[in-house]
């Protein structure tokens, strides 16, 4: 099969990595530096597995900046452009998937468009309707940052929003190249697809929304947190599982995914949606106000990612930390090796470490590492478990 993969972020660039094993892929993106970096076997994100696959797995996979050359030959185009949550329209920014499908239909008519990038419930739909184009389906992708290949090539489940024949063609291109054959499949249409996705991340957020409210009663009672944490995960129906207390979700998609399934109740009855939006909210001002506490003159931030190993850190909690200390009039520096700048939202960036280590009165940091062990008693964390 001939494959175009629209977006080279981590969800495009996985998927280009897995069906390039056994078929043709194109990778499209705008971002020249992005194309040639991958055209060179070189990974654009940090992903080990991705890394690993470019160069040492038989692929065929080249990219491009020429659309016309992308989507002109494909059999299926997926679509994996990032949509951000729009404050001012409470919706999703769907902008870049809509030129895209218009592009597409127009270069190829006879294509499928298979679209990975989060949409709001009901999107799918729609565009059919506007574009009188009906080959186009909801695949929602479930990645963690860091780990995308991995998670693809060992999926936890597979949901496609469609049970036509060319859905169930891709479905089969799917199976040949994961690496875990025993796996739960569900065949939906495209809107129950996108409900699944907001739905499932949205139940993650408020998961850590609880813990993180547990660990700020902990903490704000003397209580051991690891302890407390352990013991409810002893019930089998909670489990010992993503439960470490952290400064708040952030990342690609949970705070806009919650935003967005949260407007979609602006007509229902509600509490608990649109709490978990909120708790996130509560829980930065806690951390915010637990920092102040220590009267601290410079406020070093180790790391802006939102996970280990990772290099993203669009929408990190820490940056909501940010933002409310600064605003009491603390100084803030950053160390954050990804940034090529001297500033960050005018917070002064120091890349040496022991430089940085020593300027900070306080060091906060969402996600310890052993680069900081040397100065404990200066860092401020919630990670109590040591792993994301």
């Amino acid at each position: 099969m001939r494959i175009t993969v629209a977006g080279i972020g981590y969800v495009g660039l996985s998927n280009a990595i897995l069906l390039s094993q056994k078929n043709k892929v194109i990778a499209y993106d705008v971002c020249s530096k992005k194309v040639e970096q991958l055209n060179n076997k070189i990974s654009p994100i940090i992903d080990s597995e991705a890394e690993e696959y470019l160069l040492n797995k038989k692929l065929n996979l080249s990219a491009t900046i020429d659309k016309r050359k992308a989507f002109s030959n494909a059999d299926y185009v997926i679509i994996a452009t990032p949509t951000n949550y729009d404050e001012e329209t409470n919706y999703f920014n769907t902008e870049s998937v809509e030129s895209l499908i218009i592009d597409i239909t127009n270069i190829n008519p006879n294509t499928s468009i298979i679209i990975k990038s989060t949409v709001p419930v009901g999107f799918t739909e729609n565009i059919k309707r506007k574009l009188k184009y009906q080959d186009i389906v909801f695949f929602p992708e479930f990645l963690r940052e860091g780990k995308a290949l991995l998670d693809n090539l060992y999926p936890s489940r597979i949901i496609i929003g469609s049970k036509s024949s060319k859905a169930l063609k891709f479905l089969e291109l799917m199976k040949e190249v994961i690496l875990n054959k025993d796996i739960n499949i569900l065949l939906t249409n495209s809107t129950e697809a996108e409900a699944i996705k907001l739905f499932s991340n949205t139940y993650l957020a408020m998961r850590i929304a609880y813990f993180n409210e547990l660990d700020s009663y902990a903490e704000s009672h003397n209580l051991n947190t690891e302890e407390i944490i352990r013991g409810v995960g002893l019930d089998p129906r909670i489990g010992n599982y993503y439960n470490n207390p952290s400064f708040g979700y952030g990342g690609y998609c949970l705070p806009k995914d919650t935003k967005q399934l949260k407007a979609n109740y602006k007509d229902i009855p509600n509490s608990l949606i649109s709490a978990i939006v909120d708790a996130n909210k509560t829980r930065k001002d806690f951390i915010a106000n637990s920092i102040l506490k220590r009267n601290p003159k410079i406020v070093g931030v180790y790391r802006l990612i939102m996970k280990t190993n990772s290099d993203n850190f669009r929408e990190s909690s820490v940056q909501g930390i940010i933002k409310r200390i600064k605003a009491k009039g603390i100084r803030v520096i950053v160390y954050e090796p990804f940034l090529n700048e001297d500033n960050f939202y005018n917070s002064q960036v120091i890349n040496n470490l022991d430089d940085f280590k020593e300027k900070s009165d306080l060091i906060i940091a969402n996600r310890l590492s052993d680069e900081i062990q040397d100065v404990k008693g200066k860092v401020y964390t919630r990670d109590i478990f040591n792993h994301d």
